[in-house]
């Protein structure tokens, strides 16, 4: 009986929160005052924070079917500006089309903690988006007020080492996505002097790296990632040695984030920022997982034809079905894709099939295509090197056969390496280009 009583206490408390919270949210869209719009902000941010992850959605949802613009006036002024073509009736067009929840949530962003609230606000939006479709409109209002608010021009680049704070260095381990940082001895190896960790923050989020990337200095273009893991292996190297910088991992540390393109010009700023201290650098690479390569295999998705000569998608597609039979059933067993990669005999036929795949990134679904691939060839790179055997982790068997791939950031190809990309083309060396026939 109490248990129950005390259930009922704390759902009607909580449905009072969520009222309340709407509450302030109609207000803060009227009120034209700024101290009472900052108080009303903090105390609308302050509910939020303190609803259970039920009343969330459902303040999601009261978002989505309350802040729509006027439907009518909409139109109207659409059919006024059809037949005038003027520029005050496109800018009340403009204005009129604007969903109110975009001005809500730019008046949740004047405290000092809004836009943290509000990551942590997308965040949790972005896990009811597939079971509740109207979201989309709330999401895309967040996306493209955090893609101003986090625009690469306010955000700052900083070289992250061993003397950083202890706190801001155990984010990192925390959010390596590619290759896991195993502890304190793991992570010191990959800030030694033949090593370098550059993060992205921005000023609303002190402390709180967006992206970061791990990036290994060396004497050549590197083939498997082991040995650049390796905590044992040698950790100096004279400045003049240095004609190469591999980045070899690019984590993003926040998920509310998603789509928010802030490793667009990351690897750019980085290089720029490497060959001033190194003056020696030449290459600009990385060494990359192929996550998609082995989940393409087995849905025995077609490679298609307009990436590749007609004699080329014949060798290729009957590759892909052979290799699609091989590994269909078997995505579960490392053991048995290992031995697959081990075997020297296979590894032209991978390099060629994760070539190919690459390759044709660009025309394949969206379920299918590369996104690691997609990142850095939209970026400006180039498909310069498949490796076939440089990954032979469980992680890198289930994803990829163990292979990797060296993409080439050439700064002076990188713009027009990009619009080709945009344009349905991927820049591929002749090396890779070779694996098709």
């Amino acid at each position: 009986m109490f248990e129950r009583l005390r259930q009922a206490s704390a759902a009607q408390k909580e449905k009072t929160r969520l009222k309340l919270l709407l509450e302030a949210c109609d207000r803060l869209l009227t009120e034209a005052g700024e101290s009472i719009s900052q108080k009303l902000a903090s105390e609308g941010l302050a509910l939020y924070e303190d609803l259970t992850p039920e009343s969330k959605l459902s303040f999601f949802l009261a978002l989505a079917e309350r802040f729509n613009p006027d439907v009518h006036a909409v139109r109207e002024i659409a059919a006024r500006y059809a037949q005038s073509g003027d520029a005050q009736d496109l800018i009340d067009l403009i204005g009129k089309a604007e969903p109110p929840r975009q001005e809500l949530f730019r008046r949740l962003n004047q405290v000092p903690h809004g836009c943290a609230v509000l990551v942590r606000m997308r965040m949790a939006l972005l896990q009811h988006l597939k079971k509740h479709p109207s979201l989309l409109l709330v999401d895309a209002d967040l996306q493209h007020l955090l893609s101003s608010w986090f625009n690469p021009g306010f955000l700052s680049l900083e070289s992250l080492n061993w003397q950083s704070p202890a706190g801001l260095l155990e984010k990192i381990i925390t959010h390596e996505a590619v290759h896991e940082i195993d502890g304190w001895a793991d992570l010191r190896r990959r800030l030694e002097p033949d090593r370098r960790l550059f993060a992205y923050f921005h000023p609303a989020l002190p402390n709180e790296p967006l992206i970061f990337v791990e990036v290994a200095l060396l004497a050549e273009m590197p083939s498997a990632i082991a040995p650049l893991l390796d905590r044992k292996a040698a950790t100096t190297i004279e400045a003049k040695q240095v004609k190469v910088a591999a980045f070899y991992s690019i984590s993003n540390c926040q998920p509310g984030l998603k789509g928010v393109h802030l490793g667009n010009f990351l690897i750019k700023r980085v290089a720029e920022s490497l060959k001033k201290e190194f003056p020696s650098l030449k290459t600009f690479c990385t060494l990359s997982p192929i996550p998609g390569l082995v989940g393409w295999l087995a849905s025995d998705t077609p490679l298609p034809a307009q990436a590749f000569t007609p004699k080329q998608h014949a060798v290729l597609e009957r590759l892909r079905q052979d290799w699609s039979r091989r590994v269909a059933g078997n995505q579960t067993s490392v053991a048995t894709l290992l031995s697959l990669a081990e075997q020297p005999k296979h590894a032209s036929a991978i390099s060629a099939l994760a070539g190919a795949y690459l390759k044709a990134t660009t025309a394949l679904a969206d379920r299918t295509a590369d996104p690691v691939a997609r990142f850095h060839l939209n970026n400006g790179a180039r498909l310069e090197r498949i490796n076939p055997s440089a990954n032979l982790s469980p992680k890198g068997i289930r994803q990829s056969l163990g292979a990797m791939v060296n993409y080439l950031y050439d700064l002076d190809e990188i713009e027009s390496n990009h619009e080709a990309f945009v344009a349905g083309d991927v820049t591929t060396a002749k090396a890779v280009l070779q694996t098709f026939a």
